[in-house]
């Protein structure tokens, strides 16, 4: 069996603005659903400032836990939730994103958001998780793994109407990212 090497990634942006958004891309759900929630912040760069051309992608199980396993997720109508969108910043780094609250997808485990982030200067996407307030450390391996510091880098605050989490992608408040490497352990 042949075996593929892995290539060098690529700088990504800053094409974003002008070539990945969409019309409603970063609503899950319309702002007028009864369950509505909003979860934005800023993604800081190392010295603290906003970045003003980044684009976070946000998946998250709706309510019961359920993932959405439907096609169509980029046409939006306000009333299907789709779990999953998409959000460029603005020229502060700020995002924002129209959503439901998550539900836990295993029992025990708490909820959270998944967020992958693409900005100019980055290799290769990062990936995070924004998990609620109050999320029990002892439920959730990765937060049982970091010691409370680190920890807090990937709790949300409760804000009114839903819930803020700023992104560090350097510096004494970085954000934990998380690595996937398919099938390796």
């Amino acid at each position: 069996m042949a075996e593929f090497v892995v290539t060098p990634g690529q700088t990504v942006g800053p094409f974003f603005h002008c070539a990945l958004p969409y019309p409603g891309d970063h609503r899950l759900i319309g702002d007028a659903h009864r369950d509505a929630i909003r979860l934005h912040g800023t993604v800081y760069d190392g010295a603290g400032d906003g970045v003003p051309d980044a684009l976070l992608e946000l998946w998250q199980p709706d309510p019961a836990g359920s993932i959405v396993q439907r096609p169509g997720s980029l046409r939006r109508d306000d009333d299907t939730f789709t779990g999953w969108g998409r959000c460029a910043t603005d020229t502060a780094g700020h995002y924002r994103f129209s959503t439901l609250t998550p539900g836990p997808t295993t029992a025990g485990r708490p909820p959270f958001f998944a967020i992958t982030v693409f900005a100019r200067g980055l290799l290769n996407r990062l990936f995070t998780r924004a998990y609620l307030p109050g999320a029990d450390p002892d439920g959730e391996p990765l937060l049982a793994g970091l010691d409370s510091a680190r920890r807090e880098t990937l709790l949300c605050q409760t804000d009114s109407g839903g819930y803020r989490f700023d992104i560090h992608l350097q510096g004494p408040e970085e954000t934990v990212f998380l690595e996937y490497r398919g099938d390796r352990p």
